[in-house]
């Protein structure tokens, strides 16, 4: 008899909610939309309101709002969106110490009810909030990681895409490293339908793209007061949807390195085949000098804020 997947989204906030509308529509299974028990009420509206929605729009998903675990228990995937969004002038380290102890109790959570999902942590600092998550959990490291390289390749693919006037659906863009302002487009990975971007931008108008690809959240952060929620949901739902469904799809993501790319004991953004294993296979791409140059000060920068979570584990 088949069962329907059960996908946890923990925080009911602006990213939850988008995560759960795209999960319905995909039909990718049921959601269970977790808050805190001072939230319960708020995350019931929400799924009512979004299963009112699926009557309109033709979908068939049981949404239900809650604060109860027992409700996430043997969820398929698991997506961490809870904690405190950037406010404008903060950076994502400056939200360590409050999501910190946010992150411990929903890995003592997960690892209670939901110890076979796949885990994908949104909660900023991400690098961080995902290897205290693993560490805490336990969870093997093909079945946890952080979404942050598909989002910032997402922004950096727009701004290739304008800069050169084409369509972005022609545009492949690959951002490896921290999900910082020490992150690390990888302009020798960019394409544009099989053109090397290099080739149609200039270096001067492409050294412009990179340094907005990397303050590109916090663009959004000055603009609204508050963090993104659209591309960030819609990055995390490709990496569910490519686990699955099996997908095998290549994507950057936070994964844990055990040597990989010369590091050892840290989450960094890298390309992987992600399937219904979770990550299968490490991707290390060939990088020029200048490209490992900014990966070495990326991983600085994460190792860093690793090890203040690592100091007060």
């Amino acid at each position: 008899m088949a069962n329907r997947r059960k996908i946890a989204l923990i925080g009911a906030g602006n990213i939850g909610g988008e995560l759960a509308a795209l999960i319905a529509r995909k039909e990718l299974g049921d959601v269970v939309l977790f808050d805190i028990p001072q939230k319960t009420d708020f995350a019931k509206g929400k799924a009512l309101d979004l299963e009112q929605n699926g009557a309109v729009l033709g979908y068939d998903a049981s949404i239900k709002g809650t604060s109860s675990w027992a409700d996430c228990a043997g969820a398929d995937v698991l997506i961490v969106t809870a904690g405190i969004p950037r406010k404008p002038g903060q950076s994502r380290d400056d939200l360590v110490a409050t999501n910190l102890p946010i992150i411990r109790s929903v890995a003592d959570g997960a690892k209670e009810h939901c110890p076979n999902a796949l885990v994908i942590v949104i909660s900023n600092p991400i690098d961080a909030m995902v290897y205290e998550f693993k560490r805490r959990t336990g969870f093997p490291r093909e079945r946890v990681l952080g979404m942050a390289g598909v989002l910032d390749s997402a922004r950096f693919q727009l701004f290739l895409a304008r800069e050169a006037n084409v369509s972005v659906k022609d545009v492949r863009a690959m951002v490896l490293g921290g999900h910082g302002d020490d992150m690390v487009p990888i302009p020798s990975a960019c394409t544009i339908n099989g053109v090397r971007a290099t080739e149609l931008i200039s270096k001067e108008k492409l050294d412009a793209l990179i340094a907005r690809t990397r303050k590109g959240g916090g663009e959004i952060v000055q603009l609204m007061g508050t963090s993104a929620y659209y591309a960030p949901a819609s990055s995390a739902v490709a990496m569910a949807e490519s686990y699955l469904l099996d997908q095998k799809r290549l994507l950057p993501v936070a994964a844990y390195l055990d040597g990989e790319y010369g590091y050892k004991d840290i989450f960094m953004g890298v390309p992987v085949i992600l399937g219904g294993k979770g990550i299968e296979k490490i991707v290390e791409l060939p990088l020029t000098a200048e490209e490992k140059e900014m990966l070495a000060k990326s991983a600085k920068s994460v190792q860093g804020i690793t090890d203040v979570v690592k100091a007060s584990s």
